[in-house]
Formats: structure tokens, C-alpha cells, sequence
């Protein structure tokens, strides 16, 4: 099964970046980063897709800062497309948002803490835009069909499904990297998600702490196992960003850990036929 994401193909045997830095903290940085990420996917020869929220509606604290907001958010990825020329995906919170930023970005991502919410899987399945279902830190990946059902019913088949991590005691994270097999026999590709499996979830006395040394290692394994699309958040200095500080990746170390993770790919793409 392939999904295709603007000219980007997810599937089929191709490899694809969804990268970005966590929320939009400026026009100026969006730009920079996308740029600099289509650079790299073009030596690599990766599809890329440029990722970033308007809004962190799940923040820990009342007080973290949350994106420039819906209208001005969107304004910003149109932006982003036009200019740097990549497909953008962005995350919705409510069957609203869905709705609006449906008619301007190409692709749709659903929450990890919001894929069970029918309502929003329906009105982003309305839309006809490609979804990116994170799956819950809750949920077993078997659990993930009920998903695909919801959102098929609304007549679209075009869905990712990634892995995350799962709860594993207070403020950690696990990768059960069974789960990437288990989704993929739904039919659709699987999206692995490196830098927020490598998240301590309010671990940071009102901000999600996190180990970004670990997000390369899982990434390595989960191109091992089998993966259609990779996706991180990145950031030119990112002690210095607004959210997912300890997580994300430094823009400047990313083409030696995706020029690795690629050959991974590869490999196990030729040893399987």
C-alpha cells in the first residue's frame, strides 16, 4: 500500500522523512529548518515532508508555550510550501481543525493521545487527506484496526500508522518494535516516530524531559525491523527551543544519522528479496 503525501510516496518500497521542528516558533525558522531538510533528503534520495504545530495542545504546564495558533500557524506552513517547495503535515485537535487546516496542508496528523477520539478521525477522514495516526502511549498495536476501521468508513484509505512508545511506569517510555510488524499487517505503511519514543513524559518538573541520545539507536533498529517513513523533530539549537527541548535533534547531526539509517533500509530491503 502506498500513500502519497503531494509528490511524496509513502510505501511501496521507498523511504520517506517526516521532519520538523516540534511548533512553530517563527516564519524564519520553519523556512530554515525545511530547507535544510530538503537538502539532505535530496542527497539521501528520500522523500521529505515538512512538519510542524501550531498548536502544543497537550502541553504539561499552563505556562509552555503552545504555537502562534490556528490561522496564523497555517498562514506560516503555506508558507513553507510555497517557498521551499515540500509537501506540509501538521497535527489537529478537534473535527474543526480538522476541517480548516484540511484545505491547506497535505496531510493530517492525529495525536497520540487523541487516536481514539471518533469524532476527529471521522471529520479528518472527511477531508481526504493523507492522516499520520500516532499511536497512543496507551494502546496496543493490535488496538490500532478499530483506527483504520474509523477512519476507512469515511471512504479514505489514505493512513500512516506510527509508533511512538508506550507508557512504561512513571515518566518513560518503551518501543515494542513488534508493534511496526503488527500495524503493518493492517495494510498500511508505518511511520516510526524517533524522538518522541525517546521522550521521559513530565519528567522535567512541568515539561517532558527525554535522552535525543537514544532517538539514533531506535531509529537504526526501526529501519532494521521494517519501517515506510521516519519521522523526528529537529532544531538549528534545541536547548534553546520552546518545546521538546530535550528531544529533539540538532539540525547540524542529522545527515550522518539519516545517511546510516538509510543504508539500514536498504539492507533489509534487498536481503527481503
Amino acid at each position: 500500500m502506498q500513500v502519497k503525501i503531494g509528490d511524496v510516496i509513502v510505501g511501496g518500497g521507498r523511504l520517506a522523512l517526516i521532519a520538523g521542528p516540534c511548533v512553530i516558533e517563527s516564519e524564519e525558522l520553519c523556512l530554515n529548518v525545511a530547507s535544510k531538510l530538503k537538502e539532505i533528503c535530496g542527497k539521501l534520495g528520500i522523500g521529505y515532508v515538512f512538519k510542524s504545530s501550531y498548536d502544543k495542545a497537550n502541553r504539561t504546564s499552563i505556562h509552555s508555550f503552545r504555537g502562534p495558533g490556528l490561522e496564523k500557524g497555517l498562514e506560516i506552513l503555506q508558507t513553507v510550501r510555497e517557498k521551499v517547495g515540500v509537501p506540509i503535515l501538521t497535527d489537529v485537535h478537534s473535527p474543526e481543525e480538522a476541517l480548516i487546516a484540511g484545505r491547506v496542508v497535505d496531510a493530517l496528523q492525529i495525536p497520540a493521545f487523541l487516536c481514539r477520539q471518533t469524532d476527529l478521525l471521522l471529520s479528518a477522514g472527511r477531508t481526504g487527506k493523507p492522516i499520520n495516526v500516532k499511536k497512543g502511549q496507551f494502546l496496543a498495536p493490535w488496538d490500532m484496526r478499530y483506527v483504520v476501521e474509523k477512519i476507512e468508513s469515511t471512504g479514505n484509505k489514505n493512513i500512516l500508522l506510527c509508533e511512538r512508545g508506550t507508557t512504561f511506569g512513571y515518566n518513560n517510555l518503551v518501543v515494542d518494535f513488534r508493534s511496526l510488524v503488527i500495524m503493518k499487517s493492517f495494510g498500511y505503511p508505518v511511520v516510526f516516530d524517533a524522538t518522541h519514543s525517546a521522550q521521559m513524559p513530565g519528567a522535567g518538573k512541568g515539561v517532558s524531559g527525554g535522552d535525543r541520545e537514544m532517538a539514533p539507536f531506535l531509529l537504526r533498529a526501526a529501519c532494521a525491523v521494517g519501517v515506510d517513513a521516519i519521522f523526528l523533530e529537529t532544531h538549528p539549537e534545541p536547548t534553546k527551543a520552546l518545546s521538546d527541548s530535550a528531544t529533539m535533534l540538532p539540525l547540524s547531526s542529522l545527515f550522518p544519522i539519516l545517511e546510516l539509517a538509510v543504508k539500514i533500509f536498504h539492507i533489509i530491503r534487498k536481503s527481503e528479496h
